[in-house]
């Protein structure tokens, strides 16, 4: 897909636009989920090692960290990270490089992302005019099973010490090229939870003999919705979903219990605990006005992504030089999705981007695609920032 050029991306990158999009393809391909990203790294580490950087491997199982000392001196340490991951869904697309691998697939870009930050890296390789240090960070596991946080507590700012980190996801649907971002909280914090409401079997014929959680479930689901409506400030956001209903086995049998799945989104600290106290009270309140009984599982995920003030007033700096006031929205609405680059974003200060791809299928879509355009044009974006962060002194 072809799109208008944005201003900023370097002749050098653009010049080796090509071999982006063949390692793009080849990642695309090796689609593998989360923790099981062996064929992906392997396919980066030797990537990053053509390019005469030395690569430590290892965090959070599958995971890289190649470091480029620049050659104006000494400055601060900074890291630019990547996310590798794919997930399981069955791909819709009738692409040359489809999944080699029936039920995963990379719908959410992160092909796209390892090979903008590959293609940096490679240039910044070959040109390292800065001051300072450069730690490449290909995490894995982003989607739902919080890599960045197993990455963390490994280690990844002990070993790797860094003043700042940045992170960039493409984002369907909105002008090619744009920037869009926030300062403060830009991605929601995710919680899953888990109740599974107990009754007492019997006749559908004759409920009265029995406690039915089918119409117990049906009541939690509606109540539920109070909590957002009834209990969050209108000022505020949250999300409280459910996703999954199990139950019964036939027309005839009101079932023994009914499982309920689903998520529950929030931005800050507050309105979590707030969500979490009245879900429990809701779906314990409402089954025993029922006369069933519950049980909940309810997770704290990922905590919400805040964006800090001085590192994404950085990153924005930089996106406007590349593509000018009119291609950057600096106060992007918040995002109900979830990305665990926020648990670095809790450990080291720094600021997180979208980087639009233009009109296509949404993320987390069968027939998705990463934009091979967008390449050169997020690769430069991490060089510019890199110029930009670790300028020599004077």
């Amino acid at each position: 897909m072809s799109e208008q050029p944005v201003p900023g991306v370097l002749p050098a990158v653009a010049a080796g636009a090509h071999e982006l999009t063949d390692w793009r393809h080849a990642l695309h391909t090796m689609a593998e989920t989360a923790f099981e990203e062996h064929r992906t790294s392997a396919f980066v580490a030797a990537k990053l090692e053509s390019f005469g950087l030395s690569v430590d491997r290892g965090l959070a199982g599958t995971g890289l960290v190649a470091t480029l000392k620049g050659r104006l001196g000494e400055g601060p340490a900074i890291g630019l990270r990547a996310d590798m991951d794919a997930l399981d869904i069955y791909e819709a697309t009738n692409l040359a490089y489809r999944s080699d691998t029936p039920g995963k697939m990379h719908a959410c870009g992160h092909d796209g992302h390892m090979t903008m930050l590959l293609g940096a890296a490679r240039h910044l390789a070959a040109n390292p005019d800065f001051a300072g240090t450069v730690h490449f960070i290909f995490q894995p596991a982003e989607e739902n099973e919080g890599g960045g946080r197993v990455m963390v507590e490994q280690g990844l700012f002990e070993r790797f010490p860094m003043d700042q980190v940045y992170g960039l996801h493409n984002w369907p649907n909105a002008p090619f090229g744009t920037f869009l971002g926030r300062v403060g909280p830009m991605f929601a914090a995710f919680d899953t939870f888990e109740v599974k409401i107990i009754g007492r079997g019997a006749h559908a014929a004759m409920p009265q003999r029995g406690v039915d959680p089918v119409l117990t479930a049906s009541l939690v689901v509606a109540q539920l919705q109070s909590i957002v409506s009834r209990s969050v400030s209108p000022q505020e956001a949250a999300v409280v979903t459910v996703t999954q209903i199990h139950g019964g086995e036939t027309w005839n049998i009101i079932p023994d219990e009914v499982v309920l799945r689903g998520t529950a989104r929030t931005f800050t600290p507050e309105t979590r605990d707030l969500v979490e106290r009245r879900f429990r009270a809701v779906v314990e309140g409402v089954c025993a006005a029922q006369g069933a009984d519950s049980e909940i599982r309810y997770e704290r995920r990922y905590p919400s992504l805040v964006n800090w003030t001085e590192p994404f007033g950085t990153a924005v700096e930089t996106a406007r030089a590349m593509a000018g006031d009119d291609h950057v929205v600096a106060d992007f609405e918040p995002i109900m999705a979830a990305e665990d680059f926020a648990y670095m974003l809790q450990a080291v200060p720094g600021a997180y981007l979208c980087l639009a791809s233009g009109p296509g299928p949404n993320l987390h879509n069968a027939q998705y695609d990463f934009n091979d355009a967008l390449l050169p044009v997020g690769a430069s974006y991490w060089v510019n920032l890199v110029h930009r962060v670790l300028a020599p002194a004077g």
